[in-house]
């Protein structure tokens, strides 16, 4: 099929020219007297991006899911509580790695759409008085649902709850695209990963650290070895890594942080509400409605439900083969009841249009009762008249 695949998925997201560019280097020597140069920048722009002052941020050479188990096993012991709301498939994920490392996990059951029920949290952390829960696992964008939870007011709940538990905040299809300010909620470990908002190819776990959590990490036995957060920080003082990292990766995150901060990240932020306002206008055109409840609609994914007589697979499936257009799944419990569009990352006006206009297409080669251009025609109002 002549032209290129079109990827609107939530992840890996599209990568810049000048991020591909960037990373096509020849290798280089890690432990040179000039790698500093390029790593010290990182560490402190990244600072930048999570909205952190006090914290300390850390890439190591893996994903997002390994930046969970960073977080679980430097800050805390074996057999720590933890407790989790479960409302997606990362959700459910983050819950099955905590049990299969032995914490104590509280999961409390959510209706897939909603995100962390804050009253619900606040009443459970104050009758928590022996504080034996010692962090709160929170998943503040859940790309299989499309919905993402308001970690301010995580915070808040655990405040009103005067409750000293850690809480770690799963950013990794959040971070460099949403709102997210650590320090200002008072989120201890925040974990992102290369391939969503960095607009980078998988491979890299990108996270910080608040000094309550460094703190912990001292005195925690839990054991780790390419994960320990003390081998990084004792490494990343000089400029240098524990291991062999990904160079490429890191000059690929380098131009990557020089074109976010070059945007800003409030008009970041201002992008992805727009772009993902477009494709909602789409949905509602269409007659067809989110998964996500109202309140709880993600800026970087849109997961659109499908009438009970067909099946989203099927839509996926001809967008791909027949338009060469890439939508992600539902995953396990909303498995061909939803398709997504991720609006994530290195994406604008006309690209979303192209991503409507594919899915058209695809739902009415299988029978859907929409009207052609229906959807596109109220995005492009509404790009229209909010251009700047």
């Amino acid at each position: 099929m002549a032209g290129r695949n079109h990827l609107f998925i939530p992840g890996p997201t599209n990568t810049p020219h000048e991020v591909l560019s960037a990373m096509h280097l020849p290798m280089e020597d890690h432990r040179s007297p000039i790698f500093p140069d390029l790593f010290k920048p990182i560490l402190a722009d990244l600072k930048k991006i999570f909205r952190t002052e006090a914290g300390q941020c850390f890439v190591y050479p893996a994903t997002g899911t390994a930046g969970w188990e960073v977080a679980l096993t430097n800050c805390l012991n074996p057999g720590d509580k933890v407790l989790i709301y479960r409302f997606g498939q990362f959700g459910h994920l983050w819950m099955d790695m905590a049990r299969r490392l032995g914490f104590d996990v509280e999961c409390h059951e959510v209706e897939w759409g909603k995100g962390i029920p804050l009253d619900v949290l606040e009443a459970r952390l104050k009758a928590d008085s022996q504080h034996e829960i010692k962090a709160v696992l929170a998943t503040h964008n859940e790309t299989s649902t499309g919905v993402t939870s308001n970690i301010s007011g995580v915070r808040q709940a655990m405040n009103a709850a005067s409750h000293p538990a850690l809480l770690f905040v799963d950013g990794v299809s959040s971070i460099a695209s949403l709102e997210f300010k650590m320090d200002e909620w008072g989120v201890d470990a925040a974990i992102s990963g290369s391939q969503k908002g960095f607009m980078l190819p998988a491979g890299a776990a990108i996270l910080a650290f608040s000094q309550k959590a460094i703190t912990a990490s001292e005195t925690t036995t839990y054991p780790r070895a390419f994960l320990s957060l003390k081998d990084q920080i004792n490494s990343n003082k000089e400029g240098y890594t524990p291991y062999t990292p990904s160079t490429p990766m890191l000059h690929g995150l380098r131009k990557s942080l020089d074109l976010l901060l070059a945007e800003g990240l409030d008009n970041v932020y201002a992008r992805h509400y727009r772009l993902a306002e477009g494709v909602r206008r789409a949905v509602a055109a269409w007659g067809l409605r989110l998964c996500a409840h109202p309140g709880f609609e993600s800026d970087t994914v849109t997961a659109i439900v499908v009438p009970a007589d067909k099946d989203a697979r099927h839509v996926i499936s001809t967008a791909f083969s027949k338009y060469n257009i890439s939508l992600g799944a539902g995953l396990t419990e909303v498995a061909g009841k939803v398709f997504r569009i991720g609006h994530i990352g290195d994406m604008n006006d006309v690209s979303l249009l192209g991503a409507l206009a594919g899915v058209e297409m695809a739902m009415l080669d299988n029978g859907f009762d929409i009207k052609p251009g229906s959807g596109v025609a109220a995005a492009i109002e509404y790009y229209r008249s909010t251009a700047q």
